[in-house]
């Protein structure tokens, strides 16, 4: 399927779940991850805030747990058209931008680039490590600056059931896809 069709398909079927049912299926992302990939104290973690009306992964459980584990956290946020990186702490000013999306007050970018982990949102990604976002590119140009050592995380509610089919030669695929019942890894030679 083409991107276009995949986000609109996969836009309604977000849409379909009960605010309760996508809080479960953040959990249970959440429990995934940690599970998986077992963060641990000094590392770094870059992660988005969630667009309620989209139904986003709920990634406060993510960010209370980093914090809590001396886990540097991170976030997104829209600074003249580029997607820069802000740290985080327990007791940082938010403010809504233009998109609905809860952002840093600050504007200073951390500069750094060799996070542990990428959590990337999305709104579909294919058996290969594709993702369909919401067609802007600022993730592809983030992804573009980052260490090779960094892994690039997409969180979904849905496993991938079929390939993109207009994967354009600049995007950026992920390396693992966690999703309620799955961590899927997109590292050759990994299952």
């Amino acid at each position: 399927m083409l991107k276009a069709e995949l986000r609109k398909k996969y836009m309604q079927k977000r849409k379909a779940l009960s605010s309760d049912e996508a809080f479960l299926l953040s959990e249970k992302i959440f429990e995934n991850f940690i599970n998986y990939f077992k963060p641990v104290s000094g590392q770094k973690v870059h992660i988005f805030i969630p667009i309620e009306k989209f139904k986003e992964i709920e990634t406060q459980i993510f960010i209370d747990y980093f914090l809590s584990r001396n886990i540097s956290v991170f976030v997104p946020k829209i600074v003249d058209t580029k997607l820069i990186s802000v740290e985080i702490f327990k007791d940082t000013q938010f403010e809504i931008n233009n998109w609905d999306i809860s952002e840093p007050v600050s504007n200073e970018d951390s500069g750094v680039l060799d996070f542990n982990y990428v959590i990337t949102p999305l709104l579909y990604c294919d058996q290969k490590g594709n993702r369909v976002g919401y067609g802007k590119g600022f993730y592809d140009g983030f992804f573009e600056n980052l260490s090779s050592e960094t892994k690039k995380i997409g969180v979904n509610y849905f496993n991938p059931d079929q390939l993109i089919d207009d994967v354009w030669e600049n995007d950026i695929p992920l390396d693992y896809l966690v999703t309620p019942t799955d961590v899927l890894s997109f590292f050759k030679g990994e299952e």
